[in-house]
């Protein structure tokens, strides 16, 4: 086990900020690489392959061992070969979540599959069959059409959640509220994380 490493930009302890599980206590385990490149992302420093530091399989064992929620985001994680991690999380008996962008398949098994998609760059089709929640960030009043093509093609207990680009939320406020209204399989979801101030 301790032969095998990934390279973390960062771990930490939270609350899950966005989506479905908002206000659930989790470890977040943040995977360095990205090749998508969004203009509105927030942790740009993550999309180096080369950034933070290499972690083994024991390491991510000791600091997660405490918690029962784990998340695994990035960067783009399925970008690694998750196998090895998710295995080892699930062995702990874990419940495993990933933030991905559905670009690149899923190597590894997780319990919870969060598909955020990206304009830069399109998913592959697994992502709209492994979605347990498709997360469409809003940063133009355009994307709410382009949201709802994606919400076309996931399955019918995908659930489907709506999140202002944080730098545009007060904005797009009225826009985005009045579509949910009129589209009522669709939910909020705010960086919650943001407004505590916290990781």
């Amino acid at each position: 086990m301790e032969t095998l490493s990934y390279r973390l930009l960062e771990h930490f302890a939270t609350l899950q900020g966005e989506g479905f599980h908002t206000g659930r206590s989790a470890y977040f385990l943040r995977l360095s690489g990205c090749d998508i490149g969004c203009v509105w992302c927030d942790v740009k420093e993550s999309w180096s392959m080369d950034a933070g530091e290499l972690c083994s399989l024991l390491q991510l064992e000791s600091w997660t061992k405490n918690h029962d929620f784990i998340v695994i985001t990035g960067g783009e994680p399925a970008m690694h070969d998750l196998e090895p991690l998710t295995s080892m999380l699930q062995k702990q008996e874990k419940y495993v979540a990933i933030e991905t962008s559905g670009c690149y398949p899923l190597q590894g098994k997780v319990d919870w599959y969060t598909f955020s998609p990206k304009k830069f760059k399109a998913p592959c089709e697994e992502a709209y069959a492994l979605a347990n929640e498709l997360k469409v960030v809003i940063y133009h009043t355009s994307d709410l059409a382009w949201a709802q093509d994606h919400a076309s093609k996931v399955s019918e207990s995908c659930l489907l959640y709506l999140q202002p680009e944080w730098s545009k939320r007060e904005q797009l406020q009225t826009e985005i509220l009045a579509f949910i209204q009129s589209n009522p399989r669709w939910k909020l979801s705010l960086q919650t994380h943001k407004y505590l101030q916290i990781p």
